[in-house]
């Protein structure tokens, strides 16, 4: 790595926001590459090429970062989901089947982003407020789904469980895809979840 010159500062003096966004994309990498084990406040300071005291300055330790990152994560696949329904327009099936299959384009059904969720799962049962973010992040996806599957015509006292079932079948469709790719297509896996919504749909119309 190039030293700065003597008339350069050591680190880039960037807005706040782009700071903080920055160590929080280090720490996913870090997550990613080493797992929670290995995710160190000097290890992302690294990463992102600052000093261990700027992230102790935007977090309050490790812990606070991981949390942010986790939230980080979550939102942007969260926000992925919601723009696949947005474009898929005004009918109900549609917007359903868009949601579902979106878990299935590349943007999601990455291998870097799977190891992520591996370190973060790794902690759902050693940190409480990990364990809490998972939570609440399962009631708002699944919270959408249910909202979706009831456009479709889904009985309301079958939602929730019909809700719990898709997200079930998704989540192993796009473990599947992120771990061995050759195996199916991300075509094959849209096919096999738009059939299942075929009847959950049909029973309940």
């Amino acid at each position: 790595m190039k030293a700065p010159s003597p008339h350069q500062p050591a680190f880039r003096r960037t807005h706040p926001d782009a700071r903080r966004l920055a160590l929080i994309e280090a720490c996913a990498r870090v997550l990613a590459r080493a797992g929670a084990a290995g995710a160190s406040v000097r290890a992302i300071a690294v990463e992102a090429g600052v000093s261990p005291g700027l992230v102790s300055h935007y977090f309050s330790g490790i812990e606070a970062l991981v949390a942010a990152t986790y939230e980080q994560v979550e939102g942007a696949v969260a926000a992925t989901l919601d723009r696949a329904v947005d474009e898929a327009g005004h009918d109900p099936r549609a917007r359903l089947d868009a949601f579902v299959t979106a878990s299935f384009a590349p943007a999601i059904a990455d291998p870097q982003l799977l190891a992520t969720w591996i370190a973060f799962w790794s902690l759902v049962t050693a940190r409480p407020a990990i364990a809490a973010q998972h939570d609440e992040q399962y009631s708002g996806s699944r919270a959408r789904l249910e909202a979706l599957l009831g456009d479709c015509g889904v009985a309301p006292n079958e939602q929730r469980r019909a809700a719990i079932a898709v997200t079930a079948l998704v989540d192993g469709l796009w473990l599947e895809l992120c771990l061995s790719p050759g195996c199916f297509s991300a075509e094959e896996a849209g096919d096999i979840a738009r059939r299942f919504l075929d009847t959950l749909i049909s029973k309940d119309r």
